[in-house]
């Protein structure tokens, strides 16, 4: 006769093997549709290997990215594209380096690098971008003033790039981010995303962080707390 914890045992394992369907059923392949986009978040050349603000293993994302592209009918692109002498550069504030922080109108602002000024090669999106069918290009961080990380919000928490209302006006229902870096301007896209309505997927495989003073666990962080879904570049079904 099986005693109580055999018994219990039993239960448990019948208990986990009747999960086990729905599990398999999440993790199935999501096919993107006419209401899905993809945003490529600043896979420019100064965040490339050799670049003025060059993200670790950041080269890594664009095979990932152009792939999966292809299953995207929807594609919007990003830009960062920064007027020489801007805010966010160290260089203009007395005393500072490279990522200290300072205290700006609109908030704390991390210190870059001289960084994708406009019209250079630095500010180029990388030649190994193969999505001819992106749609849209979004430049930001161009008011010379104020930073810009969101591909929908400048970092004022006001100053729209104007990319919701296209969305919406294209009947977009959610999006997935991809690109550098992931703890700034990914998750700040994603964020903004959220609380412009969509659902949202960052896309970990297709992305890197920077990760300055624990910034890249925060992020994550900040985007489960706000529902953004987190996902492999396998979870998303191949184009046709």
């Amino acid at each position: 006769m099986l005693d109580r914890r055999q018994v219990l045992a039993m239960l448990g394992t019948t208990a986990l093997a009747s999960l086990a369907p729905t599990a398999l059923f999440a993790a199935a392949s999501i096919k993107p549709d006419d209401a899905s986009a993809l945003l490529v978040i600043d896979v420019q050349n100064c965040f490339l290997p050799g670049g003025s603000l060059a993200v670790k293993e950041g080269e890594q994302v664009v095979p990932v990215i152009n792939k999966m592209a292809k299953a995207f009918a929807n594609v919007v692109m990003t830009q960062d594209w920064h007027t020489p002498g801007h805010v966010s550069f160290a260089s203009v504030h007395s005393g500072k380096k490279p990522f200290e922080t300072v205290d700006l109108p609109y908030g704390k602002q991390v210190l870059w690098p001289d960084h994708c000024v406009q019209g250079t090669e630095g500010a180029s999106l990388s030649k190994d971008l193969a999505i001819p069918h992106a749609e849209l290009i979004i430049r930001k961080g161009f008011h010379k003033d104020v930073d810009s990380y969101s591909a929908f919000l400048e970092a004022d928490g006001k100053t729209s790039t104007g990319l919701a209302g296209y969305l919406k006006g294209r009947k977009i229902k959610r999006v997935f981010v991809a690109g550098l870096a992931t703890d700034f301007c990914v998750a700040w896209t994603a964020l903004d995303a959220r609380k412009a309505g969509f659902e949202v997927y960052v896309v970990e495989d297709a992305c890197r962080g920077i990760d300055n003073q624990g910034s890249l666990a925060k992020a994550w962080a900040d985007m489960a707390k706000a529902g953004v879904k987190r996902i492999q570049s396998a979870d998303i079904a191949a184009s046709a």
